[in-house]
């Protein structure tokens, strides 16, 4: 044990509160909650003999740890949610990719706007989700505005803008797609009336709104205005057949959701069926990493990030087993929807049944992602065979690294490496060249000189070769890369350039390029890496340029920006060329404008009397 967490351990106090633990890098390596902070912290420090093989891994490494007191279990719970979000602890239970799960999302405005959202945030707005199946919430959003003339402008709409006039109608008016509340044609009071019905809807409680229709339906039929009768029988029929569409699971109408959890080792899928007036209105999936061995702790978690933004909570959520903290998560739920919301765990009768679909639906999720990681296991070794096919190579390649040289019209010129294992990019790997041999624009010799001191560093410090050395290049580069590997005695390394103009394969040896097929999967993958090399040379050299950059006279020209002196360096290599130049010849070459190229010329040969 750490002396820092030894010491640490005689001053906890006994409250309730979050605990971080945290590694020699200081970050912070697992967040989580206690009724007490004393007796929690400790337990992870005594006998390891009944812990998860996670736990003992996560020990290791532990450097120190914080707390925080806070002043009940519920706001444990609430505190320790927000931290994880935040921080994405390696050894919390990871929701997978849960900032992209989208709600609806109704704002807090007289006249509210109704959208799909992926961010959330605490302006007083409802937040009705997370939908895991996105093609559903569409159906949703889409259902939404076939039946309720909702706006879709985003101005704010209130009693000062309608009398002031600052919004105009827009087509939805003239189309019976919105009742024009921008110029006051509908009272707050009917839209706020249209937007309770819609949260209803959201709910899965479609009655309200179809009698309501079914009443607009026969008033405008009896008024004769048939036209408008027609728009309402389309819209209860678009209702129905909406309705249709959701299964009917059940004779009891309680709004409730059924979790059910399927784990292997320490990944799992959840599934959540969320049952209104009967019907399942949705069936969303959270896939699950760093799980742990208990699932009342899997179970919490769940509970805890699935509903933290959510206003659609049921009375009811049916579960396999108790979470732990079951108590402060339902005191937090009740508080969240304003009515008492229960667990149960059904053991028989149709809400077990329920459960057991919902099981078995969790189990066959975690059957096909079990078995795409597994495909894309086998997909790796696929690619790097046929790259190895394709160079005509004798053993297998793991390791690639490829090189690329950066510069502005022969100033500041750098060089980049970056390592791909299996596939996958490895970015601690990554390193940096400033040239320093090479005057001017010559990428051969500057490519020469990396990989010269790249290698040489490897061979001295004993670090592992790379399978395959990728230059982005065509034969000159690949020359004089090849000269420098043989210069170390390397040069038994398999090395390619890969030319950007026609996407061509050069190899040692062979005097034309290759013939490889620009579907190949290899040559897609060396594509890949090769814009890798060359993204990361282009941002270290602006980084470079922006630091060290000597001015240079022709930017006080007018007109003259970043990218215009830029094409003029690249083109030409200095004042004493640019001087002896016509303006129709800079303008031919860089498209820099007649008159600021006579400019150029006239300080070009002041610079070169001086």
């Amino acid at each position: 044990m750490k002396s820092i967490v030894k010491e640490k351990l005689k001053h906890i106090p006994r409250d309730a509160g979050v605990y971080q633990f945290i590694n020699s890098q200081n970050n912070i390596i697992y967040i989580g909650k206690a009724k007490n902070l004393r007796n929690r912290i400790k337990s992870y420090f005594r006998s390891k003999k009944d812990m998860s093989v996670k736990n003992i891994t996560m020990l290791k490494h532990i450097e120190n740890f914080e707390w925080i007191v806070v002043s009940n279990e519920v706001e444990a719970l609430l505190t320790e949610a927000n931290l994880i979000k935040r921080h994405k602890p390696k050894y919390n239970i990871d929701l997978k990719d849960d900032k992209t799960y989208p709600f609806i999302k109704i704002t807090n405005e007289p006249y509210p706007q109704i959208f799909i959202t992926r961010k959330v945030s605490k302006d007083g707005a409802k937040y009705y989700g997370p939908f895991t199946d996105v093609n559903q919430l569409r159906k949703i959003m889409k259902m939404l505005s076939t039946v309720f003339p909702i706006r879709s402008c985003t101005y704010m709409i209130n009693d000062l803008v309608i009398e002031q006039g600052k919004i105009s109608l827009c087509l939805d008016y003239h189309i019976n797609k919105c009742e024009g509340p921008c110029e006051g044609l509908v009272s707050n009071e009917h839209y706020m009336k249209m937007v309770e019905r819609i949260k209803k809807f959201i709910k899965g409680q479609t009655q309200e709104t179809e009698l309501y229709i079914k009443d607009l339906m026969e008033l405008a039929s009896k008024k004769q205005k048939y036209e408008l009768a027609g728009m309402y029988r389309d819209q209860l029929f678009a209702i129905q057949s909406f309705k249709q569409k959701q299964k009917l699971v059940s004779s009891n109408f309680d709004d409730r959701d059924v979790i059910a959890l399927s784990k292997q080792g320490l990944i799992g899928i959840a599934v959540i069926l969320r049952i209104r007036n009967g019907r399942i209105i949705s069936r969303e999936k959270l896939a699950l990493k760093q799980l742990d061995s208990l699932d009342c702790i899997n179970l919490s978690s769940i509970i805890t990030r699935f509903y933290f933004n959510s206003d659609l909570i049921p009375l009811e959520i049916s579960l396999q087993n108790k979470p732990i903290n079951e108590k402060e998560l339902k005191m937090w739920l009740t508080e969240k929807r304003e009515k008492k919301v229960k667990f149960i765990y059904p053991k028989r009768g149709e809400k077990a049944k329920e459960l057991r679909v919902t099981y078995q639906n969790a189990k066959l999720l975690l059957g096909e992602w079990i078995l795409k990681k597994q495909k894309r296991k086998n997909q790796v070794p696929k690619i790097l065979e046929q790259l190895r096919i394709d160079l005509h190579l004798d053993k297998p390649i793991k390791r690639i690294e490829a090189f690329d040289i950066s510069h502005l019209g022969g100033t500041n010129t750098v060089g980049s490496m970056v390592c791909f294992i299996n596939t996958k990019p490895k970015k601690s790997e990554y390193r940096k060249f400033n040239v320093k041999s090479v005057d001017g624009i010559d990428d051969f010799s500057s490519i020469r000189e990396i990989v010269y001191r790249r290698y040489k560093r490897v061979k001295d410090q004993s670090l592992i070769l790379p399978d395959l050395i990728l230059i982005d290049g065509g034969k000159g580069q690949l020359n004089m890369a090849q000269s420098a590997l043989k210069d170390l005695d390397l040069g038994h390394i398999p090395i390619v350039g890969l030319a950007k103009r026609l996407e061509e394969i050069f190899i040692p040896g062979f005097k034309h390029a290759q013939s490889i097929s620009k579907q190949s999967t290899g040559l897609i993958l060396l594509r890949g890496i090769r814009d890798e090399a060359h993204r990361f040379a282009i941002s270290f050299q602006r980084k470079k340029r922006k630091k060290s950059l000597v001015k240079s006279p022709f930017e006080d020209i007018q007109g003259m920006g970043e990218k215009r002196l830029g094409k003029l360096l690249r083109s030409f290599s200095g004042p004493d060329i640019i001087s002896t130049l016509t303006p129709e010849v800079i303008n031919g070459e860089t498209g820099i404008p007649l008159k600021i190229a006579k400019e150029i010329i006239l300080l070009a040969g002041r610079i070169c009397k001086h």
